[in-house]
Parts: structure tokens; C-alpha cells; sequence
């Protein structure tokens, strides 16, 4: 019998433990439970060093207590254990780092905007928390099969929603389009979080035409603040600059 390798990520600890009591408690099941996104992350990358990785996901659609408007831009990386990795930025970093694990969202209630945000970022499936224990091994064993499962409630409103958020990346689309290659540089050390100066002397430019260059940024994509900016970036697929690698393109002279 094959067996179905479950990692439970919830920092609610009598839930998370309960949940993987019941779970265990299939012949097929075999199930691990996680307190934060750091933790769990771990976890996954210790697994597949030790060549028995993870299957399914099933996380805490709250996990941190922080809801993010759009899906994170930045893979999510394994850090102190008081670091906080949000419910929809662990799906995404998950989604980045390990692609063959299959991830369902638990929910306290549904909502389609956060569904639609869920199955954005990689989710396969949405449930709620007070589901049956027999709904969710069948969403479990269904997102195996590369199929998507949500709450016929939710399906309406998901559909709207992923409708919308197209619309919208279209849009975000055309004005990234209109930046110059310059430009669009600096808009993704921007989506990676650096400064002004951090930007000029990745890029091997002067600040006043780092500031230049952004007010540019600005101005194209009609908004009136670098958050702004980042979010309209992250709905265009503009990801960060790589902040591990090499510098991005030596200019040659400050400008």
C-alpha cells in the first residue's frame, strides 16, 4: 500500500494535533504536524534531503495572523522559528521550492476572495475547518490527482474573482510594458524591498538617479506610492531581483 504523507501546518496546537490524530488514523495516511511556516518548512526541506518528502500541505488559511492582498512575489524561506511565514505566503513559497507537493487551505470560513487568492498562489484545494474528516481525505487523495476542490458555495464567487484578478493583470501588464528596461530593474529591486541606496549601489548607479528612475517607475504605472507599485508589480508577475546572486548589471560610471 502506498502511503499519503501529510504535513498539518496550524499554529492553533490542539487543532493541528487533533487533526493529525484523526488522520493518522488511516491505513494510508502517514501525517506530521507543523506550529508556524518556518517550522513547516524545515520540515519539507529535511524530508526530501532525507529522500521521504512531504505529499499533501494542509494549512491554516490564518497562519500568523496576517491575510496579504495579493499572492506573495517572494518564495518563502525558512528562517528564525519566530518568524512569521503567513497561511498564503507559505503556499507560494512552497508552490516555488518544492512544485510536487500538493497544498489544500483549512479555513474558519469561506471566503472567495482569499479562495481565489489561495488557488492563485498554487493551492489545490480550500476546506472548511468543521468539514467532515471524510471531505477531507477526499480532497486530499483528489488534489493527488492534479484536481482542484472547493466548497460549491464558493464556486460563483471564486470564478468572479479569478475573473477579475485577470482583468486586472492584463492591465498591470500593459503599464509595466511602457517602463524601460532600466526601469523595470528598478521596479524589481523595489518588489524585493531595497531602498534607494541599496538600489544604486546594486546597480551601480548615483541615488539622485535612482530617485529619478523611480519617480519615473511611478509616474508610468500611475501610482502615487512604491507600495502601490509593488502590488501592481506582483499582479504583473514582476518578481524580485535575485538578492542571493550576482549584481543585477553594472552601469559602468555613476550616472
Amino acid at each position: 500500500m502506498q502511503r499519503i504523507r501529510v504535513l498539518v501546518v496550524d499554529d492553533h496546537r490542539i487543532f493541528a494535533e487533533s487533526l493529525a490524530a484523526a488522520l493518522a488514523a488511516e491505513p494510508d495516511v502517514e501525517v506530521s504536524a507543523a506550529g508556524s511556516g518556518p517550522t513547516a518548512l524545515r520540515c519539507l526541506e529535511r524530508a526530501a534531503a532525507e529522500g521521504r518528502r512531504f505529499d499533501v500541505l494542509l494549512v491554516d488559511a490564518d497562519l500568523g495572523g496576517t491575510v496579504l492582498s495579493g499572492p506573495s512575489a517572494v518564495p518563502a524561506r525558512a528562517g528564525d522559528e519566530d518568524g512569521i511565514v503567513d497561511g498564503m505566503s507559505l503556499v507560494t513559497g512552497v508552490r516555488s521550492v518544492h512544485p510536487r507537493v500538493r497544498i489544500v487551505v483549512l479555513a474558519e470560513k469561506d471566503d472567495p476572495r482569499r479562495a481565489a487568492l489561495a488557488l492563485q498562489a498554487g493551492a489545490g484545494g480550500w476546506v472548511a475547518k468543521d468539514c467532515s474528516l471524510s471531505r477531507l481525505l477526499t480532497v486530499i487523495r483528489g488534489v493527488l490527482r492534479d484536481e482542484t476542490h472547493l466548497p460549491p458555495a464558493l464556486l460563483t464567487g471564486v470564478l468572479r474573482e479569478l475573473t477579475a484578478a485577470r482583468k486586472h493583470r492584463t492591465e498591470s501588464e500593459q503599464l509595466v510594458e511602457s517602463l524601460t528596461p532600466r526601469e523595470r530593474e528598478v521596479l524589481r529591486c523595489m518588489v524585493a524591498g531595497l531602498g534607494r541606496k541599496a538600489v544604486a549601489e546594486r546597480l551601480y548607479l548615483s541615488p539622485h538617479t535612482v530617485r529619478t528612475h523611480m519617480q519615473n517607475v511611478l509616474g508610468k504605472l500611475g501610482v502615487h506610492s512604491t507600495l502601490a507599485a509593488v502590488a501592481l508589480a506582483r499582479r504583473a508577475g514582476v518578481g524580485p531581483v535575485d538578492l542571493t546572486g550576482d549584481v543585477v548589471e553594472r552601469g559602468g560610471q555613476l550616472a
